[in-house]
C-alpha cells in the first residue's frame, strides 16, 4: 500500500526474512537505508543496547490491533510530518491517541 502513495517499501516477506531474527533485520534495514516499521519493541531495545543511531524505526503500540488498511492510512498521514525525524535517525511511536519522537542514539536521551 505504500508503494500505491509513492514510497519505496518492501516487506520482510518480499526479502524471504519473515522468520529471520531481529538484529537481522535491523542490520539489512541499516544497511539499505530503510525505516523499520514494526509493532515489536526488541527493535528499539536493540537500538538503545547499541547507542545505534539508525536505522530509523516507526514502532505501532497499541491494545487494540489495527488492520493493515488503518495501519496504512496513519502511515500515510504521518510520514510527511515526521520525515525530517525519520531521516535523521528517531523512533517515532504511534500509539493509541499520540504520536512520540524519540532521536537516536536513545542512550544519549
Amino acid at each position: 500500500m505504500l508503494n500505491s502513495v509513492g514510497y519505496d517499501a518492501i516487506h520482510v516477506g518480499e526479502l524471504g526474512l519473515s522468520s529471520a531474527e531481529d538484529a537481522d533485520i535491523l542490520a539489512i534495514a541499516q544497511a539499505s537505508n530503510r525505516v523499520l516499521v514494526s509493532a515489536d519493541t526488541d527493535f528499539a531495545a536493540l537500538l538503545a543496547l547499541r547507542g545505534a543511531n539508525s536505522p530509523s524505526v516507526i514502532l505501532f503500540r497499541t491494545k487494540s490491533r489495527r488492520s493493515a488498511q488503518q495501519q496504512f492510512v496513519l502511515l500515510r498521514d504521518l510520514l510527511p510530518l515526521f520525515e525530517k525525524d525519520l531521516m535523521s535517525g528517531s523512533i517515532l511511536v504511534i500509539s493509541e491517541n499520540r504520536v512520540r519522537v524519540r532521536r537516536l542514539p536513545l542512550l544519549a536521551d
